[in-house]
């Protein structure tokens, strides 16, 4: 039971607990200050009480003075007739200096019923009075010597019922005010406590989005500097954990892609060994039976033969020229007239066929360090590849212009465009969507450019085709 007690005491979230500690605390000051109030309204409502009961008691003693001088009983009588007629007085008595019964008065109480409330009896002496002592009769205390001139004494008796019914109201209205209060206080409370808790809740919320692996969401700042400082903590973590795990990714990237890098390493000296030499021997040897028997080179078969083998030696030049790129040798390229050069070879390339090449490259010149041979190869693949996707027709656009460090060359086709899934992927090594495709021409040019201190991109045209960024540092 303690083990479940404990438990269910820590499940107990903190809005709960904070109303339940406010509702303790108001309880016990709401307590504490009606047991207070209402011990300080009943001795002051009873004291008053008494008083006024005094003073009427030494009231009739100084009026009963000359009844009891000439034992005027009806005298006596009528005046503590007349007493009974405040609310509080059950009862009114008035002895000679001898006990002797001069008046009674009280109120009746029917059969077997018992006075309301408690009684209690106030007395006063009757003194006989001297022209210049006429006030003695309101003093509540005397001497022997003053006791030799008291004549008599009246008693009044008290009904507490009046005041003990205004002390019971008084206290139902204080418990009902008390309660009213502290319900009040509760109340806004409540609402003072979601406010303080909400956002927690939210920042629960989120970091539990978060486990669940959304990492792109952030908590909202609260309307409080703490929950609003809470909040962009929280944040400043996720920011972070994401920074890491971005720098993991891409240390990871580059790990698998150096092991690939080796591997391939081992595997194209194989390649160039076991498969370069042969097939160049399969090569010789069909040029020698075209001689020797005398074989048309527009025979199907030949044409079947020379095209596999044109293609397999065109997948391991590629494959041997990633696995194994050359050192740049750096020396100081105008890149304007490098990309002129680059577009003329290109137009012999592609000698025969219908695609346009509409260049637009700034005539001013634009320095910058590079490996001539390499840009130029670089290039010519995203050209090649440019072609292939306009279907060797249309036009394919070629910009360069310089943007303060960097010279920048565009590349746009007419082409399907670029599937949004794979534009992340058409860099890496061997990923192609044609079925003729090796997948290393654009992951040699994301080589080249990265060895250059630069950077290539794809996308889509905001109309039909594709579009490769390619970016060098510039010389100033």
């Amino acid at each position: 039971m303690k083990i479940l007690g404990k438990i269910s005491g820590k499940n107990l979230g903190i809005h709960i607990r904070l109303l339940f500690a406010v509702f303790t605390l108001i309880g016990a000051v709401t307590f504490a200050l009606g047991y207070m109030g209402i011990n300080i309204s009943r001795q002051f409502v009873q004291t008053r009480f008494e008083e006024r009961m005094h003073f009427l008691a030494r009231y009739l003693a100084l009026n009963a003075e000359l009844g009891i001088l000439i034992d005027d009983r009806q005298m006596l009588e009528s005046l503590a007739s007349n007493l009974m007629a405040e609310k509080d007085i059950a009862g009114v008595a008035i002895f000679s200096s001898s006990g002797a019964n001069l008046a009674d008065v009280s109120k009746k109480t029917p059969p077997g019923k018992t006075p309301p409330g408690s009684v209690f009896v106030v007395e006063s002496p009757v003194f006989l009075r001297e022209s210049e002592e006429e006030s003695k009769a309101f003093y509540a205390g005397y001497d022997d010597k003053t006791y030799e001139k008291m004549i008599g004494r009246v008693q009044i008796t008290c009904s507490a019922e009046g005041m003990e019914k205004l002390l019971t109201t008084m206290k139902m209205r204080f418990v009902w005010l008390s309660t009213g209060m502290a319900c009040l206080s509760l109340v806004l409370f409540y609402f003072i406590s979601r406010s303080l808790v909400a956002p927690v809740s939210r920042l629960a919320q989120a970091a539990r989005q978060v486990a669940g692996g959304d990492f792109d969401l952030r908590a909202q700042p609260g309307g409080l500097p703490e929950t609003n400082e809470l909040a962009l903590a929280f944040n400043a973590m996720l920011d972070s954990l994401e920074s890491s795990r971005e720098a993991l990714r891409e240390a990871n990237e580059r790990i698998l892609r150096q092991n690939t890098l080796a591997e391939m390493g081992k595997f194209s000296m194989m390649i160039a060994h076991e498969v370069k030499n042969p097939l160049s021997i399969i090569k010789s040897s069909l040029d020698i039976l075209k001689t020797d028997f005398a074989f048309l080179s527009s025979d199907t078969m030949v044409l079947y033969i020379e095209d596999e083998i044109m293609r397999l030696n065109r997948l391991i030049e590629d494959f041997l020229a990633f696995a194994h790129p050359a050192r740049p040798l750096f020396r100081r390229v105008d890149m304007n007239a490098l990309l002129k050069e680059i577009v003329i070879r290109a137009e012999l390339y592609k000698k025969g066929s219908p695609v346009i090449i509409d260049s637009n490259i700034c005539p001013e010149p634009c320095y910058a360090n590079v490996d001539s041979d390499l840009i130029i190869r670089a290039v010519e693949n995203i050209l090649k590849n440019a072609f292939e996707a306009n279907g060797h027709k249309g036009v394919v656009k070629v910009g360069a212009f310089r943007r303060g460090d960097i010279w920048t060359l565009e590349i746009k086709d007419q082409g399907e465009g670029i599937e949004p899934e794979n534009i992340g992927k058409i860099f890496e090594p061997f990923f192609t969507t044609r079925s003729k495709g090796t997948g290393l021409g654009l992951a040699y040019v994301s080589q080249v450019v990265m060895a250059h201190g630069g950077s290539v991109t794809a996308g889509n045209r905001g109309q039909k085709g594709a579009v490769f960024h390619l970016e060098i540092p510039a010389l100033s």
